[in-house]
């Protein structure tokens, strides 16, 4: 759904359109709720020892930071196809590894930007170590990448499919 290269974000248009959604949500309703918030614990009293004008002031703060990150990503953002069922892995795709060759041992996940992430499943970067471990390679292909202890790892491909949400 998303590579990051230079200040650009490619995204399909499913994901362009759900961060916009969320964009929009926000800016608008949720904006005015925290407002809200934050005029009805102000109506009662001091604010020096308010727990929830703190905790919506807070709330407020990380929901702006958002705001600005999502307009700074759709601003750098250029709408594109979903990645081809065509077997290599490159953002958009789902991913199953198995480490070390061991086929039980498996992980699988999106190849996708950090904007992009979800509950539903797990999310690598195309720039995190595995991500550019094993970003245009195709199944049956074996991978390495960098450890954070500085040892490398091995994985070998064994499934790239488009996410469909």
């Amino acid at each position: 759904m998303t590579q990051t290269s230079d200040n650009v974000t490619w995204l399909t248009q499913e994901a362009y359109n759900q961060l916009k959604a969320e964009l929009e949500y926000l800016s608008g309703p949720a904006r005015t709720e925290i407002a809200k918030k934050i005029e009805a614990a102000r109506e009662e009293g001091d604010l020096r020892e308010n727990g929830g004008y703190h905790a919506a002031k807070e709330e407020q703060g990380k929901q702006e930071l958002r705001v600005r990150q999502l307009t700074q990503l759709l601003d750098n953002a250029k709408v594109g196809e979903a990645p081809a069922d065509d077997g290599v892995v490159e953002p958009g795709m789902v991913v199953t590894i198995a480490f070390d060759g061991d086929e039980d041992d498996t992980l699988t996940f999106l190849m996708a930007s950090r904007e992009y992430a979800s509950a539903d499943i797990e999310t690598y970067s195309p720039q995190s170590p595995l991500g550019a471990g094993v970003n245009g390679k195709k199944v049956g292909d074996d991978a390495e990448y960098e450890l954070p202890n500085g040892r490398t790892a091995s994985v070998r491909i064994l499934a790239a499919k488009p996410y469909s949400g």
